[in-house]
């Protein structure tokens, strides 16, 4: 720094010089060295006060690095003194714990050796009680007279045959407990779908009888030498039993539509007073025109009514057909319509689709239209029927199963069993005198109590179902199993009845004992 203030002052002295050599004269080179005298005298001066400056700010700036460094120094050793506290205590912790693992080390060692020699005792002991045991079990071997294998396989026998029984009692009970549930369940579904299909019963047949003005027109209907009647029987296929009953003659066919047909060409011929062979002809094909239009439409209203509109045109017609038809004084189009709408509600309850149950419901009687031409139940009737016009396998087999001719195996099956039974049990559904009521249910009863162990009987739901109490001394489980058939086949050999009956065998063992 010194350097750099006296090279200054030399160049502010030299400039200063030039400046009076170049401007000034000679007179004034004396002023001018003076000058330069004074200014390297001020140049001198100020490189002294420069130095001593500069010294006083070395030696002060000397004194803050020693302090500095003897504060540094301070808090190093601080620290340093701390951490080896830190390092004692922790040297002092890692021998504690090395003392402490050295005496457990040492009480392991004790315990092992101790473990060895109870091992040994216990090895001596085991050994003694197996031959101890094998001595025992020789022993009781002899006195039994049984091998260890034997009396083993006899305890798992008593044991096998106590569980059996134990799980036959669980499931007899759970059984009962379901069946209890289910018939339940099954009598408030029923009544509810009773309940909802009010429908009006009204007994009805087929009109066979045809009322003419006079007796004189029987001879007109005869004709000459009877070839009215010859051809009217021909072309229509119904006999007509004309006889001393007044102002009646009588239709007679087994099949109700041509029956019909026949009916309504007579009435036109009779209103017509025109009777003669070409006469009879004309009119009977404008009636069978007539009818055939009316069994169209009557099948497409009942489909209608139910909601079903993709039924095979010739299912509709044979559906149709039912309108001319009766069991037991009930229309079977009507029947059939009812068991659908019970088939929908109840299908309802139970949450499954409702569309398969009606149409099970409206076709499960087909084959009643054209069971007097093809022989066989009218249940397999109509489920070929059926199966020949592209009708689901389900509903084949629901119109099939509806009256047991096959196997029931689905909840549709016994949907439709169930709701052809309840339209038919329904009072005033179908016509029977009770003389011939009283009769049915006092052979179903006599048939019942000719077998052996039967105590009582009871006919109940009209004659549908039949109540068998047995002596449960007489007749064991399996054998009132076998009197349920027996008695439901003489039923089946012996009597007429409409539906089906239920025979059901009970049998039941009481045990009472009195506290005195």
């Amino acid at each position: 720094m010194e350097i750099i203030i006296g090279l200054v002052c030399l160049v502010v002295g030299a400039a200063l010089a030039y400046l009076f050599a170049t401007n000034s004269n000679n007179s004034k080179v004396v002023e001018a060295n003076r000058a330069v005298e004074e200014a390297r005298s001020s140049a001198e001066r100020l490189t002294q006060e420069a130095r001593r400056d500069a010294e006083t700010a070395r030696k002060a700036a000397l004194v803050e690095a020693r302090e500095e460094i003897l504060q540094l120094r301070q808090k190093s050793e601080g620290e340093e003194k701390k951490r080896k506290q830190e390092l004692q205590v922790l040297e002092n912790r890692i021998m504690q714990r090395e003392e402490s693992l050295d005496r457990r080390n040492d009480a392991l060692d004790r315990k092992e050796h101790q473990l060895s020699s109870l091992q040994g005792q216990i090895d001596r002991r085991k050994s003694e009680v197996d031959e101890l045991f094998g001595r025992q079990t020789a022993e009781l071997e002899r006195i039994a007279v049984l091998t260890k294998d034997d009396a083993h396989q006899e305890l798992l026998d008593r044991v096998r045959a106590e569980s059996v029984r134990e799980e036959a009692q669980i499931l007899r009970e759970s059984e009962q407990r379901v069946r209890a549930q289910a018939d339940k369940t099954a009598r408030e579904i029923v009544s509810t779908a009773i309940q909802r299909c009010a429908a009006d019963q009204a007994g009805e047949i087929t009109v066979t009888s045809v009322h003419i003005p006079s007796d004189d027109l029987k001879g007109r209907i005869i004709g000459r030498e009877g070839r009215n009647i010859r051809t009217f029987e021909q072309v229509s296929g119904v006999s007509l039993v004309i006889d001393d009953t007044p102002e009646t003659v009588i239709l007679s066919s087994f099949d109700p539509v041509r029956r019909e047909t026949a009916r309504v060409a007579l009435e036109n011929l009779i209103a017509d007073g025109r009777i003669h062979p070409a006469r009879i002809e004309e009119m009977y094909k404008k009636a069978e025109a007539l009818v055939q239009e009316r069994v169209q439409e009557a099948g497409e209203q009942a489909a209608f009514d139910i909601g079903i509109h993709d039924l095979h045109p010739e299912l509709v017609k044979t559906l149709g057909a039912l309108k001319y038809r009766t069991s037991f004084g009930q229309n079977v189009l009507s029947h059939s319509v009812q068991v659908a709408t019970l088939c929908g509600i109840m299908a309802s309850e139970l949450g499954i689709d409702e569309a398969p149950a009606k149409r099970a419901g409206l076709l499960h009687d087909l084959g009643k239209a054209i069971d007097h031409e093809v022989e066989g139940p009218h249940a397999v009737i109509g489920a070929d029927l059926c199966r020949r016009h592209g009708e689901r396998p389900e509903i084949v087999h629901a119109v099939e199963a509806h009256h047991a001719d096959v196997e029931p195996n689905t909840v549709l099956d016994v949907l439709v069993m169930a709701a052809d039974a309840i339209s038919a049990a329904r009072p005033g559904a179908r016509r029977e005198s009770a003389e011939n009521y009283i009769k049915r249910l006092e052979k179903l009863e006599e048939i019942s109590n000719a077998h052996e162990g039967v105590e009582r009987t009871y006919a109940m739901q009209a004659g549908r179902e039949l109540h068998v109490m047995v002596e449960p001394g007489k007749v064991s489980d399996a054998q009132a199993t076998v009197l349920a058939h027996d008695i439901a086949q003489q039923i089946e050999d012996e009597m007429q009845y409409p539906g089906q009956v239920r025979v059901v065998v009970i049998r039941e063992s009481r045990a009472v004992g009195v506290a005195k």
